[in-house]
């Protein structure tokens, strides 16, 4: 699969140094894991936990939720298309 950026600013964002927007993903076979990426339909989230719903996104000018850091997840989005978390039973019962 070639990747194809999703109409938006994300891939500029990173080499300005400026925040990007980050969207969330929950996947619907495992529903504990979560995805970060960086377009609307997750084009680069793995395959093999697939399909992917969209639950969220967050500002470029807000915080991650659960105290996840941006310093983290937008390399990893950058580098990799993703970043994958899982959410304990203890967060979902609070969400």
């Amino acid at each position: 699969m070639v990747y194809e950026p999703a109409d938006n600013d994300n891939d500029l964002s990173l080499e300005r140094g400026t925040r990007m927007r980050i969207f969330i993903f929950k996947s619907e076979p495992n529903p504990d894991l979560r995805a970060f990426g960086g377009d609307l339909v997750g084009s680069q989230l793995p395959k093999q936990f697939s399909p992917w719903h969209a639950v969220g996104a967050i500002a470029p000018d807000q915080a991650p939720p659960h105290g996840l850091s941006r310093d983290v997840i937008e390399p990893a989005i950058k580098t990799q298309g993703f970043q994958l978390w899982r959410i304990s039973k203890k967060e979902e019962v609070k969400a």
